[in-house]
């Protein structure tokens, strides 16, 4: 299993791709938009989050709240919006778990080892 990691437009931390929820928007949706926005990957999302978890960012007073899809990818497109602006990167799972800034998408990512997908 390899994991599709994203740099933080802000300091590079490695993280999933993520954002707010457009008017209307489910979080499958959103994990869909924001997986080609950041990253350039289409497929299928799962309706139902794998998991979640919070953090802060280091510059603000702001506690977010991530839900998490499984996105099983069918493919990529070469140009897609934060193209110039991100860095993108497959990981193998266990390197994904150790490079992942936010210690609770760790836990997260660790849950993977134990499943068969």
């Amino acid at each position: 299993m390899r994991i599709l990691l994203v740099g933080s437009r802000r300091n590079g931390r490695w993280g999933v791709p993520k954002g707010h929820l457009d008017p209307g928007e489910t979080t499958a949706q959103a994990a869909g938009r924001e997986s080609f926005e950041e990253a350039g990957v289409i497929g299928t999302v799962e309706t139902k989050p794998f998991g979640s978890f919070s953090y802060h960012k280091d510059s603000s007073p702001h506690h977010y709240h991530v839900s998490v899809h499984l996105l099983h990818v069918a493919g990529s497109k070469p140009d897609f919006p934060e193209k110039s602006t991100r860095k993108q990167k497959w990981f193998p799972l266990k390197v994904a778990i150790r490079d992942a800034a936010q210690p609770g998408l760790k836990a997260l990512l660790s849950k993977l080892q134990d499943m068969d997908l």
